[in-house]
């Protein structure tokens, strides 16, 4: 997959929460303090993650000393 391709990705908060190792209520708990990813609301109620939006907020999270 191009790299674009990769940053367009959707993932499913499943799959957010498998990368980032914490639980779905760890995830929903962020969210619900605005610290989570940017998500996309679908039709049927169902959040999914962009790739890019995610390693965005990773970079926003790093620790610099």
């Amino acid at each position: 997959m191009s790299v674009a391709g990769r940053l367009a990705q959707k993932l499913t908060v499943d799959e957010v929460c498998a990368e980032l190792q914490i639980a779905r209520s760890t995830f929903y708990e962020w969210r619900q303090k605005g610290r989570a990813p940017r998500c996309i609301r679908l039709p049927n109620g169902a959040l999914r993650v962009r790739r890019g939006d995610l390693e965005n907020w990773l970079t926003d999270c790093e620790d610099h000393p």
